[in-house]
């Protein structure tokens, strides 16, 4: 062992003993001058440094110069100490076994040739050896190598096992899209992403194809959107065939109900089952042509499905389903088809001017409503039924102002009939895919109004027609044949004109018989409106009364009127309009027989109305009675007007005047054209005549214009007067009771004898008195007379003769004027 080195014993030496005695006698000498606790201190020191590795002694070297000063150095002389004591116990093992150490070197040299000779035997074996294990070794590779590459290939084959149904089915999704089956697309995308893809998460391709799925489902709820889009624009383009096809199926049910109910009515139809279910009519072993035509209809019924390819909805309903966002598809849906609606409920600015227009307007929006419809039923919840009919409440208010405002616009009837006949069709389809349709029935009572008054107006226009070709004389027949014909034509019966022979006249005109047809034309017109309005016979037979109501005592009536007051309408012509209107008249009844067959309601129910006929045919024979009175009134004042008396005459001609004479000669004829008039309208007409002509007449006498008026004058006027009187006693009307008629002169009468007898002394002294002879002599009246008698100028030479002879009457003439001027003031202070 080297000094300074490891205190452990050599390799192969056994390990150190306690020392020898001598060196434990030498310590034991040292260690009586020293202190007992650095001789124990020492010895744990070294007894460490002997048991501590070498590299962990510098702890315990530090502590020695960490004690006593000159510490070291004692530890170094006992450390010398052990270490000499050391040597020598090695020298003594030395020297007990260098003998065996020299033994051991002998046989080692004797061994070195045998070693030597099998180092030449192994190095020869291992040469042999490695060069047939090189081939072995070149083997082994291989095969290593190739189970390597099995190793891999298994590890792949199980790969690609794992990522095959993956690849495959991504391709499968490609496939899909492709074919544009996203719904299909959309279930693998869910396979792949919950069951394929995490099995081989791991791999860079699955990575990006997990990136890629969120973006197709992007792409296919655009693809998707965009097909709705297209589908909505589709179905906008094809609601016009749609709610056509559906509306002509309704038409035809309807046809073929009413072809049911009418054979049923007959009780002539028997029900033939056939073996496919549907049911025809048979009768007398002939199927119905209505039942035909709707089996024939039968095969080519087409519903929305068959014009509208709904998948694009279906699909896309699916699509946004499983994409979880279906509320969001469905808002959008329901918006687009409010608008939609909207576009839908506006009609065109000229819809009114034919009945196309408005079929198309109600094609278009039954077709948008039975398309509703479908989607109600073939989906969950994509439209609701509270939605569709949110929807058809608003349209349905819409529908109701737009057919309000146009057919206001209507001036046909035959137009607003079909208008009618369409929206009965409409309600009745639309009311057949549950759709509340009152209103429109509402609706139809107010255009039923409309097309009255449409009606109205066109037979006005018929009614003054006739009335312009009627020649207003007495109707001709000839033969049996024309007296049957007008008789079929008009309910009237006279047995004394029907035991007359012929040729013989019928008391109406030309027009009564037109005019009674045109009322039943009329009703049957107003009876076509009514029909499909789903009313009760009471109500109609109601409706149909007062329409007729409405066309006697509005139209006819007002025709009528019109007719009487034109100025080319004569005496003669108004005289056959009183005819006319009492043969009218007397129709009434068979008119109101007519509607009661029609309705089959009895006359006799209580809310029945009646017709207004006798009012307004009294009404018009009144009016033309009156204008019969004011004509003869003007005839007479055209007569009056040709009077041209010679005021100033000093004598009379002695005959009446030429245009009073002319005046009686018009009144004669006039009066037994009369004949055929009601008693009192001849009377009446007659009186009214005479009136007339005795007030004129004493008009031209009290004209403020005539200043003047000599008594022959006054005897010309005397005589006309005289005529008229002669024109009243001949009862010229039949009826008049003694000497009614002449009591229309009875005033001029009395002012012409006061004057001609000139008896005014009489006159003023039985003035007031109820017996007086002059009683209707005014005294105003007289006085204005007497004044235009009185000389009041040089040119008035009416009293010359008087005043020669004798001038006292003049004096007489001015006391009379002065007693009348004081009875004229006595009257008014007195009134």
């Amino acid at each position: 062992m080297e000094r300074g080195g490891s205190l452990s014993p050599p390799v192969g030496c056994p390990p150190l003993t306690a020392p020898p005695a001598a060196f434990s006698q030498h310590t034991a000498n040292m260690a009586e001058s020293e202190t007992l606790e650095t001789v124990t201190e020492h010895e744990r020191i070294l007894q460490e440094i002997e048991s501590t590795d070498t590299a962990c002694v510098g702890p315990t070297l530090r502590s020695v110069y960490d004690d006593q000063p000159n510490a070291h150095k004692r530890f170094m002389e006992k450390l010398d100490a052990r270490i000499r004591n050391h040597d020598r116990e090695i020298e003594k093992m030395c020297n007990f076994h260098h003998q065996g150490f020299v033994d051991a070197i002998t046989e080692l040299l004797k061994v070195r040739a045998d070693a030597e000779k099998l180092m030449g035997q192994v190095t020869d074996t291992n040469r042999r050896l490695q060069d047939a294990g090189r081939e072995v070794t070149a083997q082994t590779e291989e095969v290593i190598r190739c189970r390597i590459q099995q190793r891999n290939m298994a590890t792949t084959v199980e790969k690609l096992q794992l990522c095959i149904p993956v690849l495959e089915m991504y391709s499968k999704l490609k496939e899909q899209l492709e074919s544009k089956r996203y719904y299909a697309a959309l279930k693998t995308m869910e396979q792949l992403e919950n069951i394929y893809i995490p099995r081989v998460s791991q791999y860079r391709f699955c990575q990006i194809m997990a990136e890629t799925l969120p973006k197709l489902r992007e792409e296919i709820k655009e693809i998707s959107m965009s097909d709705l889009k297209d589908f909505l624009e589709s179905i906008r383009k094809h609601s016009d065939k749609i709610g056509e096809t559906a509306m002509r199926q309704a038409q035809q049910h309807r046809t073929f109900i009413s072809a049911v109910q009418k054979q049923a009515s007959l009780g002539c139809a028997k029900p033939l089952y056939s073996l496919n279910g549907r049911t025809t009519l048979q009768h007398n072993g002939l199927v119905g042509e209505d039942a035909a035509d709707e089996e024939e209809g039968d095969d080519e019924v087409l519903t929305a499905q068959d014009l509208v390819d709904f998948s694009p909805v279906y699909r896309c309903l699916h699509i946004y389903s499983v994409l979880g966002d279906r509320e969001t598809f469905e808002n959008y849906y329901r918006k687009q088809r409010k608008k939609q609606a909207r576009l839908v409920l506006q009609p065109q600015s000229n819809m009114h001017e034919t009945v196309e227009g408005y079929r198309k307007y109600f094609n278009q929006i039954v077709g948008f409503f039975v398309v509703e419809d479908h989607i109600l039923h073939a989906t969950q919840g994509l439209v609701t039924r509270a939605f569709t009919d949110e929807l058809w409440n608003m349209a349905l208010s819409k529908i109701i102002a737009v057919l309000r405002t146009h057919s206001s616009y209507c001036n046909d009837p035959d137009l607003v009939l079909e208008l009618k006949n369409l929206i009965v069709i409409f309600a009745d389809t639309l009311q057949g895919y549950g759709f509340s349709v009152n209103r429109l029935f509402d609706l139809l009572f107010e255009i039923r109004d409309q097309y009255n008054e449409t009606l109205l107006k066109k037979w006005a226009l018929v009614f003054r027609e006739i009335f312009e070709e009627d020649n207003y004389s007495p109707i001709p027949v000839e033969t049996e044949e024309e007296y049957k014909s007008v008789i079929s034509r008009f309910p009237f019966h006279d047995a004394e004109i029907e035991k007359q022979p012929f040729p013989k006249k019928l008391p109406m005109s030309q027009s009564v018989p037109q005019i009674y047809i045109q009322v039943k034309e009329f009703i049957y017109a107003s009876l076509k409106f009514s029909e499909s309005l789903h009313r009760s016979s009471t109500e109609i037979d109601d409706m149909l009364r007062k329409s007729t109501n409405l066309l006697l005592t509005r139209t006819l009536s007002g025709c009528l009127q019109n007719l009487i007051k034109k100025p080319h309408i004569g005496l003669t012509e108004l005289v056959q309009i009183i005819i006319n209107t009492t043969h009218l008249e007397q129709a009434c009844k068979y008119l109101e027989d007519f509607i009661t067959n029609i309705t089959n309601v009895s006359p006799e129910t209580v809310h029945t109305t009646r017709l207004y006929g006798l009012s307004t045919f009294k009404d018009a024979r009144h009016a033309a009675e009156g204008e019969i009175y004011t004509k003869l009134n003007q005839k007479i004042d055209e007569f009056i007007q040709l009077a041209d008396y010679e005021w100033n005459m000093g004598e009379s001609d002695g005959r009446a005047s030429g245009y009073l004479m002319d005046l009686i000669n018009f009144l004669r004829s006039t009066f037994q054209v009369f004949t055929h008039l009601p008693g009192k309208v001849a009377q009446t007409a007659c009186m009214s005549a005479c009136k007339h002509l005795a007030t004129s007449l004493m008009q031209m006498l009290l004209d403020t214009e005539l200043k003047q008026i000599s008594m022959g004058a006054i005897q010309q006027f005397n005589l006309d007067v005289i005529q008229c009187e002669l024109f009243a006693s001949s009862e010229p009307v039949p009826g008049f009771q003694g000497d009614t008629l002449q009591l229309a002169f009875i005033d001029l009468r009395q002012l012409l004898d006061l004057f001609m007898v000139w008896d005014w002394s009489t006159y003023l002294a039985d003035y007031g008195q109820p017996t007086s002879k002059y009683l209707r002599v005014n005294p105003s009246t007289a006085l204005a007379l007497l004044e235009k008698m009185k000389d009041t100028s040089k040119k008035n030479n009416i009293f010359s003769q008087f005043r020669k002879n004798d001038r006292d009457k003049q004096k007489l003439i001015e006391t009379v004027v002065k007693q009348l001027r004081s009875l004229v003031n006595g009257m008014s202070q007195h009134s």
